[in-house]
């Protein structure tokens, strides 16, 4: 499984970015799609997630800013990024996890950064 995110990249504060992550297969054979961030010193940490069924969590920092979708047909899934703020700045990764039985796959893109100044 290959995940290619694409889309970061310098941007001011208050202005918007679209990552996007195409994957290699089906995303709908993934339980879950994420998008985690990682900045500097800090560990990663899950921002939003879209199961199978298409609803959406994210995290607390995010709400309200950030929209995730995804688009079956493309096996593609985005993250809208509105609002920004320089807190931000981090290199984004997409994720897919599987579940199968009881084993748990999780396959991880390449990462793309996304800088916002202040």
């Amino acid at each position: 499984v290959q995940l290619q995110a694409s889309g970061g990249g310098l941007v001011r504060a208050g202005g918007s970015l679209r990552l996007s992550c195409a994957a290699s297969e089906s995303i709908f054979s993934f339980n879950v799609m994420g998008w985690y961030r990682q900045a500097p010193g800090k560990q990663r940490e899950l921002v939003a997630a879209i199961p199978r069924d298409g609803s959406t969590n994210y995290a607390d920092s995010v709400k309200g800013r950030f929209t995730i979708s995804r688009d079956n047909a493309k096996n593609t899934v985005y993250l809208q990024m509105n609002s920004l703020k320089p807190e931000d700045t981090a290199v984004y990764y997409c994720n897919a996890r599987r579940v199968v039985v009881t084993f748990t796959y999780e396959y991880w893109g390449q990462g793309t950064q996304v800088t916002v100044s202040s």
